[in-house]
């Protein structure tokens, strides 16, 4: 079967498709073929060893997909050939077949495409887990997401609005402010023209900001934090900036506010039943149209790396899906 991997940290360049053995399921196991790979933003730091953690090498792209099961090992009772699942799976997702623990598996119902189901385990389920389970938003509160634009701000966006929040967008651009009112955003703020703490402060009358949705970090996380109400949620969920800021942390204690880890991956892997019932819930969401997964384009196996050299250069909004099929 055909893959894209990587056998040393090189960026998108180090990229290659090359022909490996079809994998076997084990007797838990699930053998899905492939039809949508969703990347995110980590993938690319990834690719340069400079994410949280290393992979083993060779290693491909993609953490979360949807296909179709093709076959099952023995033990395997609850879901039949020929059923389309999503399986957030932590990385190898770019190849034809994977074969995943059939307890990672979730069925997709029908009226979600594979596309849109492959986005929603990494940044819907992300989303959820941080403003829900985290920092427990109630409706009313208002929420500022920093790098609204990419595939986890929207999510973060959507996910707010849908909570009942007030959800102010703040992103580099203002078609990309445009872009995100299309999405729910209530208010935006474009952090190249104007001051990141004085606006924020401007659009919650001073009061400041009930929760902050961080996926950047960098130079924008102490005004961010200079602008939170008193006993506001700073939600930490990555650093697409690159840089890991380092916080002034007397700003905590004299707003009596909460800077509060997201490491989606780990609640997945602690709390696996927690992460299915979010899962099933997003699903249901989307399938009433509640939300609306954006698709900022879908490619060819072969253009994974023009897939991944977008998202590294920003230029993309919402979410780019990659399928092995074609």
């Amino acid at each position: 079967m055909r893959v894209v991997q990587f056998n040393e940290f090189g960026g998108v360049g180090a990229l290659r498709l090359e022909e490996v053995p079809d994998p076997v399921p084990g007797p838990r196991d699930v053998l899905i073929r492939v039809t949508a790979v969703s990347l995110n933003f980590f993938d690319t730091l990834i690719l340069r060893n400079k994410y949280q953690v290393s992979p083993p090498l060779p290693f491909s792209p993609g953490a979360e997909i949807a296909g179709t099961i093709e076959g099952k090992g023995d033990e395997v009772t609850e879901f039949e050939i020929g059923q389309r699942v999503l399986a957030f799976i932590g990385g190898n997702g770019c190849r034809e077949k994977i074969v995943s623990k059939a307890s990672h598996a979730i069925p997709i119902p029908d009226g979600v495409s594979d596309d849109v189901a492959a986005g929603i385990p990494v940044t819907y389920g992300t989303a959820l887990y941080a403003l829900k389970d985290r920092a427990q938003l109630k409706a009313g509160e208002t929420v500022a997401v920093l790098g609204a634009a990419g595939g986890a701000g929207l999510a973060g966006v959507e996910i707010a609005k849908l909570m009942g929040a007030h959800v102010i967008a703040v992103a580099s651009s203002a078609e990309k402010l445009a872009f995100i009112r299309e999405h729910g955003a209530d208010e935006g703020i474009n952090y190249e023209l104007e001051n990141l703490k004085t606006r924020l402060k401007a659009l919650t009358d001073q009061k400041g900001v009930d929760v902050l949705y961080d996926c950047v970090g960098g130079e924008h996380a102490e005004p961010a934090l200079r602008a939170m109400a008193w006993e506001g949620r700073y939600l930490v969920l990555g650093f697409a900036s690159g840089t890991i800021p380092r916080l002034p942390l007397n700003l905590v204690m004299l707003k009596g506010c909460a800077i509060i880890g997201v490491f989606w991956s780990a609640f997945v892997e602690r709390h696996p039943e927690r992460h299915r019932e979010n899962t099933l819930q997003l699903l249901a969401w989307c399938k009433e149209g509640r939300i609306a997964p954006h698709i900022h384009g879908s490619f060819a196996l072969i253009e994974t790396t023009k897939a991944l050299s977008l998202i590294e250069g920003r230029k993309v909004t919402g979410k780019v899906i990659v399928n092995p099929q074609a």
